[in-house]
């Protein structure tokens, strides 16, 4: 019966889709956090809102070349439908306020925050979606949403105000990542990552007005901090707008939480960070929770299939 059962899982399309957006969620994680270790790097030599303009704009102008080379159209009615203006909304609040982060807190810090992502999405695409969430999960989300507080440690004297960036960043991420799924799927991946660069420069605009700061020349390290980053991050953008629209929004994005593992390893080999006790905490519920609402959305789904 097993045997039959399972036979049956792998033969379901849905499953294969699920199995394959987890893939590119997973690629999408290790080269998002190598573009956060970049991002801090080159943070020590300009302005964050310097950084922000040139790696949306050299994002823009690669994804522009790309969506060319495969005949889309770079404006459409579809590319300013309610569903991409809220998508840009949401892709200025988290990449500003994630920038943010990555330049003040540590990176492990900022890697393990962001990890609740998926706590709000799955809670949004049932609210939002009508994704069915049992209270098994809704359980699972408050725990890891736990883990968050344990992090911050609010009212706390460890509590550091600006930890808070992170998390306003994630919730601009996890409202990205929905705004993806309705997207209007005549956008191709490479039109959706140029008015995404093209909104992380507008940010990086308002921001490089607001501090009033000289532009700065970029000397050699930063040039070629800047170059890799933005070549990572497009790779990281395509792979993660790949995953968010293959497969169940609740079976995908768990796996994001493989970001904690590469962030926090890079946090410690690069920029010689340690993890306290809270991190570890939190952290593990975090990903404890994540991996429950991934088995029971598996549950689910074999349950239908033999139905």
């Amino acid at each position: 019966m097993t045997a039959e059962r399972n036979v049956t899982l792998k033969t379901d399309p849905v499953h294969r889709q699920n199995v394959t957006g987890a893939l590119w969620m997973i690629a999408a994680m290790a080269a998002f956090a190598l573009e956060d270790a970049l991002v801090k790097a080159v943070s020590d030599i300009l302005p964050v809102g310097q950084i922000l303009i040139i790696f949306g704009l050299g994002g823009a102008v690669i994804f522009a070349a790309l969506a060319h080379r495969q005949g889309d159209a770079l404006l459409t009615p579809d590319v300013v439908s309610p569903a991409m203006r809220i998508r840009v909304l949401f892709e200025i609040t988290g990449r500003l306020f994630y920038v943010l982060a990555l330049a003040l807190i540590p990176l492990s810090t900022a890697t393990v925050i962001l990890q609740a992502t998926p706590l709000v999405v799955v809670a949004s695409a049932a609210l939002i979606f009508g994704e069915r969430v049992g209270w098994r999960r809704w359980t699972a989300i408050i725990v890891g949403l736990m883990g968050v507080l344990i992090i911050l440690r609010p009212g706390t004297e460890g509590f550091s105000a600006l930890s808070l960036l992170a998390l306003v960043g994630m919730l601009g991420f996890a409202g990205r990542d929905l705004a993806s799924r309705a997207a209007p799927r005549s956008l191709s991946t490479a039109i959706l990552g140029l008015y995404g660069f093209l909104a992380l420069a507008a940010a990086g605009l308002l921001f490089f007005l607001w501090q009033g700061e000289a532009f700065q020349l970029p000397d050699a390290r930063a040039a070629v901090l800047l170059a890799g980053a933005i070549l990572v991050g497009i790779g990281a953008y395509s792979c993660l707008m790949k995953a968010m629209r293959t497969g169940d929004v609740s079976a995908v994005t768990p796996f994001r939480y493989t970001r904690l593992l590469f962030g926090t390893a890079l946090g410690i080999v690069l920029f010689g960070e340690a993890l306290t006790a809270g991190m570890l905490v939190g952290s593990g519920l975090i990903v404890l929770s994540g991996l429950f609402i991934l088995w029971r959305g598996q549950k689910k789904r074999l349950r239908s299939v033999e139905q």
